[in-house]
């Protein structure tokens, strides 16, 4: 997970899709924002030139990491400035579902106790 964050972060895509499975799956139908829905593997770029479009920079901070089995939960936060300069920050929790050493699903809860009762724990 924190080797595709930090392709995401250097704007590396091709290294960034080289941790996933070839059945890949994004799940942001939790969003909140206009990026909702379900993408696979070959949407997936398409799915991030929409939703980084109207920024100047973006960037994603890992801040907790929690070992869920073949799951993973992520807290981050995602820093961005628009093309008026204007900075926004938005927290989220994502649930990496990892299978064979790749991630098979990645899926965006508005919160972190969300994403762990997804994963089937608790804070």
């Amino acid at each position: 997970m924190q080797r595709a964050i930090d392709a995401y972060n250097r704007g590396d895509r091709v290294a960034m899709l080289k941790e996933v499975a070839p059945d890949f799956e994004l799940d942001m139908s939790r969003s909140i924002g206009l990026q909702r829905g379900i993408w696979r593997l070959d949407q997936v770029m398409r799915f991030l030139d929409d939703l980084e479009e109207p920024f100047q920079s973006h960037r994603i901070e890992a801040e907790k990491f929690i070992d869920a089995g073949d799951q993973v939960i992520v807290q981050q936060t995602a820093h961005v400035r628009g093309r008026d300069g204007i900075e926004a920050k938005a927290r989220t929790a994502l649930v990496y579902t990892v299978r064979d050493g790749a991630v098979a699903r990645m899926c965006m809860y508005q919160d972190l106790p969300e994403a762990l009762e997804a994963a089937g724990l608790s804070e």
